[in-house]
């Protein structure tokens, strides 16, 4: 054994040598400055290749990908075709714009002398009434939550009296404050809070989910010195997070989900884990498939590696937290589970408030002191800001606390058991039809349907025609519906399944056409490998939202006019 070890020790010796050799031959005949310049190129040459490789958010292949459709952009003949192409989304999008909006002029300057309420109120009343679909009798997935006269009539009797307060000056308006606090304690009691937990109000799901991101950021790079910050996230859960992300800078490591629940692997959460871990993510429920992530296990991860877990129950938490008590088994998800450390939960949707309302909910005190921004040196003062906005608006806090006491626990409770019956039976009647199949197992409201007989946004298309607006998903394609309390409404589901029914009887009998209309330029862009001209489709559909048709010509027709 001794024999081997000292046998080892001169070969190593002997290699040391012969590599001391090499080096010295090399270098024989060169100036010092010459050695000087060669072992600084070979030294920030091999430290940019090891960080072009290692120390990246994406995969050298990922970047080999984008770098080559980016050099491919500059053939002549390829950009010709791309913004030819481009030009043609463009096009669509914006004659999309116009049939919506029913060819009503835009108005793009002042007028001259103020419109009087009433008119303004018809105008208003015009614009709210136009589009396609039917939302106020639930003939749309989501969106619209609650439909009630009375409540409608509160929020603007509340909303009135509230519209010009602020709560960035508690001084001025100490009861509007008041109400946001009770807000808060009041979800933390529904999600099992103790007397430490705390939170803010904000302006929905995605300014809560931002900021719970920039508390974990900021809470890792104090407590543990992590300065290149990552989150581990099911690639199911909200692309709020990805928005964080890229506003952050936070690096995302996105999880597959299991293939047959839609829920998010734990094992591959577990390898995702490493030193510069900030945060983990689960989903009650995630937005594609409506499924609940196994928050259990995600909260062992957290506790074992000691990293905070934020649980988004953006688009359920006002379901699911009254579930269990009208008989429904639900997993724990809540702050009953020690991991679980931050929730983010829309009031705006099953709260069914005035939309631009959410709360985010910690644990303790000192991940909210994360959140906070603070600035102690300027000459206006010291300014401190709980949430992203600076000014808030008190008449939305307002209506959100009224909504709360309007309702009160039996009213949330009676409301969430139409909701979820109704979800339960349009889900039972959809698995027992022919051609289509459900993803998952649903655990609240929303339910998500694919076909291996024909292409599902051909059922989309038939029913849209038929008034019908159900949400798009991909990869694989995809529909959902979310079920709100205005799919309660006596008739309203039974009517949804009819129509599924005789629509999907009618493709089977050819299911093999293509899709057409928009959905098939939604359903082509996802075999587009160069994902950055998909990126492109999007910011036209955005820009067709702010359309206000050709302003030269309107400007001369103002002009006339006058």
């Amino acid at each position: 054994m001794i024999v081997e070890e000292v046998a080892g020790y001169n070969m190593g010796i002997l290699y040391i040598d012969y590599m001391k050799g090499i080096v010295n031959n090399s270098f024989q005949n060169k100036e010092p400055w010459q050695i000087v310049s060669i072992t600084a190129t070979t030294v920030l040459g091999t430290v940019w290749i090891w960080n072009f490789i290692f120390c990246q958010d994406t995969t050298i292949i990922e970047r080999g990908k984008k770098q080559f459709f980016k050099l491919a952009r500059y053939i002549p003949s390829v950009k010709q075709r791309i913004n030819k192409e481009l030009s043609k989304v463009d096009e669509t999008f914006k004659k999309d714009a116009e049939r919506k909006l029913m060819n009503i002029p835009f108005i793009v300057k002042l007028p001259k002398d103020g419109l009087d309420a009433e008119k303004v109120l018809l105008k208003v009343k015009e614009c709210v009434e136009m589009g396609d679909y039917d939302w106020q009798k639930g003939r749309v997935s989501g969106t619209i939550y609650r439909n009630d006269a009375d409540l409608i009539n509160l929020m603007a009797d509340v909303y009135k009296i509230a519209s010009y307060t602020n709560p960035l000056h508690p001084d001025v308006f100490p009861g509007v404050c008041k109400m946001e606090a009770e807000v808060v304690r009041i979800s933390c009691h529904l999600f099992n809070g103790n007397e430490k937990s705390c939170g803010t109000m904000t302006t929905g799901g995605t300014e809560s989910i931002i900021l719970a991101c920039k508390a974990y950021r900021d809470y890792g790079r104090e407590i543990k010195g992590i300065k290149k910050p990552e989150m581990v996230v099911p690639i199911t859960a909200h692309s709020s997070f990805d928005k964080a992300a890229q506003y952050l800078n936070i690096k995302i490591r996105t999880i597959p989900v299991n293939p047959y629940s839609y829920t998010v692997s734990i094992t591959a959460m577990e390898k995702a884990i490493n030193k510069n871990t900030v945060m983990l993510v689960a989903s009650t429920p995630n937005f594609p498939y409506g499924t609940m992530d196994n928050v259990e296990a995600v909260s062992k991860l957290g506790l074992r590696y000691n990293v905070p877990v934020h649980v988004d129950a953006c688009l359920g938490g006002f379901l699911i937290c009254f579930m269990s008590d009208i008989g429904y088994k639900i997993p724990l998800f809540d702050f009953r589970l020690p991991g679980v450390t931050s929730i983010s939960a829309d009031t705006h949707k099953y709260g069914y408030t005035p939309k631009g309302s959410s709360v985010i909910l910690y644990r303790e005190k000192k991940y909210r002191h994360y959140q906070y921004t603070i600035t102690t040196d300027w000459p206006g003062g010291i300014y401190g800001s709980p949430t992203i906005n600076g000014s808030r608006s008190g008449g939305i806090i307002a209506s959100c606390w009224a909504t709360l006491m309007y309702f009160g626990y039996e009213g949330y409770i009676k409301a969430t058991k139409k909701i979820i019956q109704t979800s339960r039976y349009i889900e039972k009647e959809l698995r027992e039809m022919n051609g289509i199949f459900i993803f998952g197992t649903p655990v609240s409201s929303v339910i998500a349907i694919g076909s291996n007989d024909f292409h599902i946004y051909r059922l989309s298309e038939a029913l849209s025609a038929k008034g019908w607006n159900l949400n798009s998903l991909q990869f694989p394609s995809a529909i959902h519906i979310c079920i709100t309390y205005v799919h309660t409404e006596p008739g309203v589901a039974d009517q949804f399944l009819c129509d599924v029914k005789t629509e999907l009887e009618n493709l089977l009998k050819i299911p093999d056409l293509p899709v057409e209309g928009k959905l098939a330029m939604y359903g082509m862009s996802q075999s587009i490998p160069d994902r950055s001209i998909v990126g492109d489709f999007a910011r036209s559909f955005l820009d067709s939202i702010y359309y206000t048709g050709n302003y030269g010509q309107m400007n001369n027709k103002q002009s006339t006019q006058k």
